[in-house]
């Protein structure tokens, strides 16, 4: 059954998204823009890891549709553009105006790409259960299976979707700091002193702050110079932002690592890191992000230690030696 055609607006919104997010996501793996007659082409690598940051800023017929596809990839580059109109409830009108807001000239383009994605997929064993509801009988074995293939899945979305320039002007930044603040809340706390515990261990001033007055103290405290980092997997954390924000009125480089380009953390930083996730049957979206978070933290560690060798290599060699003696004696 076809819809009214009334999406003006979602489209608006999507093209506004993907001018703003092309210099992030929509490069190859050499960093070259991917473009044709001036659409912006999404890379055939990543198409539902793009359709699913996306995902929240389509309304309407376009948000049936995105769902159909990331609900059966498999189906979806199986089917004419009519079958898929049908099964999202909505029109081919619709279909092509989707193909361009997530950066394809058409629907062959569109099917091309998901049947490249779910094709390397199957073959690397990533889609074994990845959708299905984990069972409260289901045992250990197949939920092991499911969480390995959606943590796999998310951390190749996540490769595809990091923009590189971006983690290295990053690691720029935080080598040069005076002074590193890291804001987070609940789960993306923890996150954050993971961080805070790397970049420590190699020389960095870093601040891991989870306490909201200690952390605008912190921030105010800010200069020119600092980084400030937030982290928050919808990008909408209020006592990130306000934190965040804190630190760039003081002139601190600002950084957030999120999963969406166009929630209000992404909009105020200076310097975006972009996740993708998987959700599974009790690891909805927020924890889910953990696991993509840590390997792009971990990326921009290492790229900070390899900036500052010789300091990181001494500080290693130090901090080493200093609880050396809290170790337990091995046997002889």
């Amino acid at each position: 059954m076809a819809e009214p055609e009334m999406d003006g607006t979602a489209q608006t919104v999507v093209a506004a998204s993907l001018v703003r997010g092309a210099a992030r996501i929509g490069t190859d793996h050499g960093g070259e823009r991917i473009s044709t007659n001036g659409v912006n082409r999404a890379p055939a690598d990543g198409v539902l890891a793009r359709v699913r940051t996306l995902l929240p800023d389509f309304t309407g017929a376009l948000q049936r549709v995105a769902e159909q596809v990331l609900a059966d990839p498999a189906a979806a580059s199986r089917a004419t553009i009519v079958e898929l109109a049908e099964r999202s409830g909505t029109s081919p009108a619709t279909i092509t105006r989707f193909c361009r807001a997530v950066g394809f000239d058409g629907y062959a383009d569109l099917r091309l790409g998901i049947a490249a994605e779910t094709g390397r997929a199957r073959s690397a064993g990533w889609t074994v259960d990845i959708g299905r509801e984990i069972q409260p009988n289901d045992p250990l074995e197949r939920v092991l299976g499911q969480i390995m293939a959606a943590d796999t899945r998310a951390m190749h979305d996540t490769a595809t979707l990091l923009d590189l320039g971006e983690v290295e002007r990053a690691a720029v930044a935080i080598s040069a700091a005076q002074r590193v603040n890291i804001f987070g809340a609940s789960g993306s706390a923890l996150v954050g002193e993971e961080m805070q515990f790397s970049l420590h261990r190699i020389g960095i001033p870093v601040w891991a702050w989870t306490d909201v007055h200690n952390g605008l103290a912190s921030a105010a405290l800010s200069r020119p110079g600092d980084v400030a980092l937030g982290i928050s997997h919808s990008g909408e954390t209020g006592e990130t932002i306000e934190l965040l924000a804190e630190a760039n009125s003081r002139g601190a480089t600002t950084i957030a690592l999120t999963s969406f380009p166009r929630s209000p953390l992404a909009e105020l930083a200076d310097i975006v890191l972009l996740t993708a996730t998987q959700a599974t049957t009790f690891r909805p979206d927020a924890l889910s992000a953990r696991h993509p978070q840590l390997v792009v933290l971990d990326l921009l560690y290492v790229a900070v230690a390899q900036r500052t060798h010789e300091r990181s290599h001494a500080a290693f060699q130090r901090t080493a030696q200093a609880v050396h003696g809290h170790k337990a004696a091995k046997d002889s």
